[in-house]
């Protein structure tokens, strides 16, 4: 089934391209989810004639992600964790907790969008990423100091 996507989908393809899926994935995730509709005529007459809108609303996503990713990249995040001997914590930094954290700051992110390469398990500064837009991403300087 062909369907235009609405919205940037991972591994499947950006706002406003024209992509193959299966029946089901497309009835049963893509189109209930409001991420794409069906590209029939109607509905490929009607994108072409919102392809200027959602190529300037893509363009405005876009650099908004980029201001709050130059924002993001000045900050340093400080969260205090229980800590045992030889500055290891009792636990683990999550994605949850950098996220609560930036929520503190004033930035609303996603704990999705907080890739962390390994465990933060030890006290330290640790460099984190946040992917804002398919195409913009920030790195966190995150600052775990013992409660």
């Amino acid at each position: 089934m062909k369907v235009i996507l609405k919205d940037d989908v991972k591994s499947l393809g950006h706002m406003g391209e024209v992509v193959n899926v299966s029946d089901g994935y497309a009835r049963n995730f893509l189109i209930p989810k409001k991420l794409a509709v069906e590209a029939n005529t109607s509905n490929i007459k009607e994108f072409e004639h919102h392809k200027k809108i959602i190529g300037e609303k893509a363009a405005k996503i876009k650099d908004a992600s980029k201001t709050i990713a130059d924002k993001l990249a000045a900050l340093t995040v400080t969260i205090k964790a229980k800590a045992g001997e030889e500055d290891r914590l009792f636990g683990s930094v999550t994605s949850m907790d950098i996220s609560q954290a930036l929520a503190a700051e004033g930035f609303d992110i996603d704990k999705k969008k907080i890739h962390i390469d390994e465990p933060i398990k030890r006290l330290g500064e640790f460099a984190v990423q946040v992917k804002l837009h398919a195409d913009v991403a920030a790195t966190v300087s995150i600052h775990v100091v013992p409660e």
